[in-house]
């Protein structure tokens, strides 16, 4: 996961040592002492917009919101980040928490215009407090429990007596809505801000205005009354946080650092740091004595527009579209950690960006209407290609790095000269269409488009429209991605905007692909073209089979894609998706979403699961399992060997490993190595006792023919006598051969004149084959009185029972 969403609201905890951040994905919880993140809390399908602690600092309260409806309050547990209880009843998002200062009940606002007082222990409902007329975007308890302060969107502060929930007091001096209360320790004075300017100080009791606090730059104030009551710390839509005297007045100090909107301002319980959240994507902590800022949590972000891979799959670009992060990040791709190099400069939101093929520039359109091409390395701009009149959508790289294609809702398509910067082509689309998208083809010869109506293609070098597909079924944004075969399109976005189409260039072919439930934003090939990946509104990442061929009438699947070949589907991110790109080596794909976070998603084909049978987990069941068993025969306790998982590794384990043979991910190498590793003694003996085991299991069964298909092959058809190996040789040499029954078996080596140089007795032997060195009759080159023999021819025979074969043999010194 690359950035930690958008930040929403964020509160210490009681004794200071920890700050819990809301934000688009969860909530974090970090060190205050250490500024180290120390757990994600998620649970909530959708974007959290509000958190409290409970006096006890044991809970953490938060309340959800966002497109996927998840409008609960869910209760956790702050050491183990555990769900305690699920609070359900608000219809909208709910906007803010207060816990009572006994820590027994929660008060919620929401977007509903409502507030829900609720039971701490038990989770149920106690009150819901109507009147006002539009959103409720805060609610705080007073110091002493007895009173409920809230703040609406409809311009009104509104004073609740807890016990009865009968309203006490309104007050309506803002204009634009009262986003932000506080009351001071002593709960006698309350402060407001919220979307006009001025900050206000009331008396709690009279209601009477004390004082209005002007020279607060910009509006959507945020307010908090130091612990001690003597200072107040406002926010504004600007940036910048004043300390204010609350006796007097004045302004104490000025800290500036933010970029954009403050929207939640906290003191530590000691007074001493306060902290500061803003749409600029970072967290600030000040020190309130000097106004210097202590620390900076940068890792927090916008909305994720658009996402690309360098070419070596090393290097992620992401862009914002929020006109207060006007950013483009690079990342790591294999640690998640952002890279030095920031590209600002853009003037409002960056849309899509393309990396050049070679990986040393990055082209970014935005709604300036400008493309900015900038180099990786250094992370400075290198040229602004301009001419569009309207917001740049989209732009790619040519293959050949050589040209930039770019649309626009200006209802244009552009292809730039890199090197000069120039426009070299500029197509005009209809009149009342506009150009959403645009993808070149694997060979850079052709060029399609998409827009608010028909889907075009385009030849590249003389910029006339080849073909066209006309909108049917209702316009929409339609993204546009070429299959890497050059012929294939896909289209999202269109029509249905559910839907995906796949469209046959060449032949017109047309066909649907069906899954999403809303409008698709992007839609993206695989490098090797079997893959297609798709996401919107919806929230998720898609992954459709798009085996060779598919759009042809023979293929066999052409009547089933209609229906979708849905491969995976991803869920994580808690807001629309507006960009996925697959990395060039094919194992990752990366999303990002206005949830302010960017996805990698591993979609490299998984490992085999192990089956308990490999137990060499050498990914085949075969001959080395059967001997690994074999050795263990009789071990007690925790042993892979033990396959059946029953205590103790026995005939049992040995033949459900027999039966388990050609079960494996790679082809079995069958019973070659049977010869090399087992005697048909050992073999025979397994056998026997697994016929008197009696088991009627087929895998057991399955097991013992097996073992007899074994034994067979380890009965040679006939006695032979083999060469020896090395041959010539200098000292000794192994002499295999091999039985077809039992039998004794001896070895005599005779000297070129006759005479007998060494005789072997080998023994009664099983029959079977003797081929290796561990098997095989060995001679060390020396004669009966342990002499080394001369250089020379000499021979050797074999006799097995009625078998008798003589071989010759070198020695060279």
């Amino acid at each position: 996961r690359l950035g930690k969403g958008e930040i929403r609201d964020m509160v210490y905890s009681p004794d200071g040592a920890l700050l819990a951040v809301a934000s688009s994905i969860g909530v974090w919880l970090y060190d205050t002492n250490t500024y180290q993140e120390i757990a994600l809390l998620r649970g909530h399908a959708d974007t959290v917009y509000s958190v409290a602690f409970s006096p006890d600092g044991k809970t953490i309260a938060t309340g959800g919101g966002g497109i996927f409806e998840d409008f609960t309050i869910r209760l956790w547990d702050t050491e183990t980040g555990t769900i305690k209880s699920t609070l359900r009843g608000h219809t909208y998002s709910v906007s803010s928490l207060s816990f009572s200062p006994d820590g027994k009940t929660i008060a919620s606002g929401s977007w509903d215009t409502t507030i829900r007082l609720w039971d701490v222990p038990t989770g149920t409902r106690k009150k819901t407090l109507t009147g006002h007329t539009h959103q409720v975007d805060t609610v705080l308890f007073s110091p002493d429990g007895n009173t409920i302060a809230t703040g609406s969107n409809d311009g009104t502060i509104r004073l609740w007596d807890v016990l009865t929930g009968a309203l006490e007091k309104t007050f309506t001096r803002h204009t634009g809505g009262a986003s932000s209360l506080s009351f001071s320790p002593d709960g006698k004075t309350i402060a407001s801000g919220g979307y006009d300017p001025p900050v206000h100080l009331r008396d709690v009791d009279t209601g009477k205005l004390k004082r209005t606090l002007t020279g607060q730059a910009g509006w959507f104030a945020r307010v908090a009354f130091s612990p001690d009551g003597n200072t107040l710390a406002t926010g504004s839509s600007y940036g910048d946080i004043r300390l204010w005297d609350v006796s007097t007045s004045k302004i104490k100090k000025t800290l500036t650092g933010h970029k954009s909107s403050v929207f939640s301002v906290a003191f530590s319980p000691d007074g001493n740091t306060i902290t500061t959240g803003s749409n600029d994507g970072t967290i600030r902590f000040w020190d309130v004595s000097t106004g210097n800022m202590k620390k900076t949590l940068t890792e927090h972000t916008s909305s994720v527009f658009s996402v690309a891979f360098s070419s070596d799959s090393k290097t992620l670009a992401s862009a914002s579209i929020r006109w207060d992060d006007l950013t483009i990040r690079l990342w790591d791709a294999s640690t998640g950690n952002m890279k030095q190099q920031t590209f600002t400069g853009h003037t409002d939101g960056a849309g899509f960006g393309s990396f050049s093929p070679d990986g040393k520039t990055l082209a970014t359109g935005s709604w300036d209407n400008t493309i900015r091409l900038w180099d990786v390395s250094t992370g400075n701009m290198k040229k602004i290609l301009t001419g569009h009149t309207q917001q740049v959508n989209n732009v790619s790289f040519s293959p050949d790095g050589k040209t930039i294609a770019s649309g626009s809702y200006d209802g244009t398509v552009r292809l730039w000269d890199v090197q000069a910067g120039n426009t070299k082509t500029r197509i005009k689309l209809r009149e009342e269409d506009s150009a959403y998208s645009v993808a070149f083809s694997p060979d850079g010869k052709t060029l399609a488009g998409g827009g608010w109506g028909d889907i075009y293609v385009w030849d590249v070098d003389t910029g006339t429209l080849k073909t066209h597909l006309k909108q049917t079924e209702g316009p929409g944004e339609a993204c546009v991605a070429f299959n890497p075969d050059g012929r294939t399109l896909a289209i999202g976005g269109w029509g249905n905007m559910g839907d995906i189409y796949l469209w046959d260039i060449h032949t017109g072919i047309l066909k649907t692909l069906i899954g999403h439930r809303i409008h698709v934003n992007i839609v993206s090939f695989s490098p090797d073209g079997n893959t297609l990946a798709s996401a919107g509104w919806d929230g998720t990442v898609r992954l459709w089979d798009i085996p060779t061929g598919l759009l042809e009438k023979t293929h066999p699947l052409w009547w089933d894609l209609p229906t979708g070949r849905i491969k995976n589907t991803f869920t994580g991110h808690t807001d629309w998706i507006h960009s996925v790109a697959f990395s060039p080596d094919g194992n990752t794909l990366a999303s990002g979403s206005g949830d302010g976070t960017v996805l990698l998603w591993d979609i490299a084909p998984p490992e085999p699961p192990r089956l308990a049978a490999d137990v060499n987990a050498d990914g085949t069941v075969n001959i080395q399992d059967l001997v690994l068993i074999a050795a263990n025969l009789g071990e007690t306790g925790e042993n892979a060997a033990d396959v059946n998982s029953d205590g103790v590794v026995d005939i049992l384990d040995l033949t459900l490993v027999a039966g388990a043979f050609g079960e494996t991910a790679a082809a079995p190498s069958a019973y070659a190595a049977a010869v090399e590793n087992l005697t048909a003694t050992e073999v025979a003996q397994w056998l026997q006792a697994a016929q008197q085991a009696n088991l009627i299991d087929p895998a057991f069964q399955r097991g013992v023919e097996v073992l007899k298909n074994l034994l067979s092959l380890l009965v040679p058809k006939e006695t032979k006598l083999l060469a020896n190996y090395p041959n010539p040789f200098n000292p000794e040499t192994w002499i295999p051969y091999q039985l077809s029954k039992p039998t004794d078996v001896t070895l005599t080596i005779h000297a070129i004149d006759g005479k007998v140089v060494r005789y072997l007795d080998l023994g009664h032997q099983a029959a079977g084959f003797y081929h290796d060195s561990t098997r095989a009759a060995y001679w060390d080159g020396r004669n009966t009185v342990g002499e080394r023999v001369a250089s020379g021819v000499y021979f050797y025979t074999l006799k097995a029972g009625d078998f008798a074969a003589t071989r010759k043999m070198l020695i060279l010194k």
